[in-house]
This record gives structure tokens, sequence and C-alpha cells, in this order.
């Protein structure tokens, strides 16, 4: 296995607060891939949470960058402002800046690659070559999300060592390269079947993955390894917000949207999704830090309707457990399924 797991379970890499360095240190002491997200952070801020997550572990962990996109239409974003006037008049607050800026991630790559972490992986797009060089000589293991064959194919090509296979159900922004409508829209086991024709690499399968048994579909179809991102946000190592924390058990349906950030991304179903999603223009990351301000307030007030509460479709399967429990649950329910499976 290329990712030396001793359990099959990749906490995923969730940026804006739940992923932490307790969270991932963890599920990394009991036996998967700890997962730190880089996006929205300083350089300084990610070394920082690097040095913390050493502290408490000894285990291999990865770290998570954001790949730059093109900017979207400055207009588009104006006309989007102007709907929200009224949003950020409800909470006091004036809207952010719709700035374009590509996250410091090649400070970022230089800064993994320095402290040699052992596994770097990339969404939203592809390294460049020198960067995969460059974490290759540092001994990292590179790993980019794809959401379709294509892009699996560039992502081999670029030198990267294994694949996170995204499919639709995933909560979160979605890890496509270009961001277009209906682009990459699989169904998980559809995709890793796909992906796994189109390329010899090893994969780890990330979409609505909350419980054993569906880590065990994605090992028989073909995975290494089952990557969850909600199944952890209540684990009492997370930083979830309560108030997200409690929508988990009390929202029922999640659709994408772009409502938030201008990028799509899987959450669930409240006011400011429902009637923002038509109109949100496809310009990230200037629509994040445009609602930023506003999210800011209503978390703060414990508002679950104005901020994004991004969750897999799996998400009712969710239980508040310790994260090292939760792994362990995880793997021995998948190989008590997959046991289940060969006798029949």
């Amino acid at each position: 296995m290329v990712l030396q797991l001793r359990r099959p379970i990749v906490q995923a890499p969730m940026a804006g607060g739940p992923s932490t360095p307790e969270l991932a240190a963890a599920v990394c002491e009991a036996g998967g891939l700890g997962f730190l997200a880089a996006g929205y952070k300083t350089p300084s801020a990610v070394a920082e949470d690097v040095r913390a997550l050493r502290a408490l572990t000894g285990e291999r962990f990865g770290v998570n960058v954001f790949v730059p996109g093109p900017p979207g239409d400055d207009d588009a974003v104006r006309r989007y402002a102007g709907e929200l006037r009224a949003d950020a008049e409800r909470w006091g607050v004036d809207l952010g800046e719709p700035r374009a800026d590509d996250d410091a991630w090649e400070a970022k790559v230089d800064l993994l690659a320095e402290e040699r972490v052992p596994v770097v992986s990339f969404t939203f797009g592809l390294p460049r070559p020198d960067m995969v060089t460059a974490l290759h000589d540092a001994g990292a293991t590179v790993l980019v999300t794809v959401t379709t064959p294509q892009e699996a194919v560039a992502a081999r090509d670029v030198g990267a060592d294994a694949l996170t296979v995204q499919g639709v159900e995933a909560g979160g922004h979605r890890g496509d390269f270009l961001d277009q409508d209906g682009a990459g829209e699989y169904g998980l086991l559809t995709l890793l079947r796909l992906v796994a024709r189109a390329v010899d690499l090893p994969l780890v399968a990330a979409g609505g993955l909350v419980d054993g048994p569906s880590v065990a579909a994605v090992l028989v179809a073909g995975a290494e390894a089952a990557q969850l991102g909600t199944a952890f946000l209540c684990c009492p190592e997370a930083g979830t917000s309560p108030v997200h924390r409690e929508a988990l058990t009390t929202y029922g349906r999640t659709a994408l949207t772009r409502a938030f950030s201008g990028r799509r991304a899987r959450g669930l179903v409240n006011r400011f999704l429902a009637e923002h999603t038509a109109t949100a223009p496809a310009a990230y990351p200037q629509v994040h830090h445009l609602t930023t301000p506003l999210r800011a307030a209503a978390r703060k007030a414990g508002d679950p309707d104005a901020i994004n509460l991004w969750a897999g479709q799996g998400h009712p399967l969710v239980e508040a457990l310790p994260a090292g429990e939760l792994v362990r649950r995880l793997a021995d329910d998948a190989q008590a399924a997959l046991r289940t499976v060969s006798r029949r």
C-alpha cells in the first residue's frame, strides 16, 4: 500500500475549521491517515499546524493544498454582491472584498517540501511537475483529487503517486479541475471503475462514505483506502462549529451550490443555499471572500440558515465518536462486511 496504512481509512482534509492537528493525530494513531487542510491559511499557520501535529504523533500524516484556478467574472461578482446586501444588513456586517488570490500555494508547497511532510495532496487541479519533483525529493507521497477518468490520466502524467477519486456524493467542494456545471458528476462506484481502467495507480475513494459497509464497497471496487470527511465532523477532536454539528442531525437534503464560495460544493440545504444557488456566479475565491464576514457573523450567532453546512449525502449515518474509535470501528465493520459477502 503506497499510503502504508494499518487501517484503510483516510480522514479528509476539511478546510475552514473542522480539520485540526488533534483530529489528524487521533486518526494517525489509530492506524489511518490523518490530514491537515492548508486551504485559507497562511504558510506560517500551516507550519504551526504541522509542528503541532508532529508533537502529537510520530505517524505518517498528510497536508492538502488548493490549486488556484482562473478568477471569475468581476461584473457577475458585483451583481451577486448586490443581491447579498440584504443578508449583510441583516447581520450588521459589510460584505468582504471579493479578491482573487492563489492561496499562497507555491509558498505552501515549498514549506511542505522543507518540512518533509510525508503525504501531500492537491485539490482543484494539478501541481506543476517541478513541485511534484521537489516533493518526491523530500520523500513525500503525492496525491491528486480527480473527478473524471481524463483528470486521472492528467494526474498520472504529472507524476502523482496515487489518486483521490471523488464521487459526486462527497460533501464540501468538488475537486474537479475546471469547475464546470455538470462536469465530473459521477457516482463514486462508477467513477472508481472508470478510473481503475484508465490508470494503473493506487486509488483512494471519497464521496458519501460514512460507515463500515460503504468502506467495504469501495475496497471491493478497487480502492486502496476510503477517505471520509463528513463522518469525522462530529468527533470531539474536530473543529466543527456547534451549529454545524447540530445541523447534521436536523437537516435532511444536500445539494451542490456556489452560493457560499463561488465553487460547486455539497452542503445541507438551508435558507441561504436555497435562495442564492441559482444566481451565484462561478467565481472562486472571490465569492468565498465576499461572503466570509456574513458567514462568520451567522456562525457566531448560531444561525444555521446563513452558513455553509458542508456535508456528504451519507450524513444521516454520522455518529459522534472519538476519532480513534471511529477509525477502528470503520475498519472492523468493513472487514466484517467483506467476510459476510465472501461467505455468501
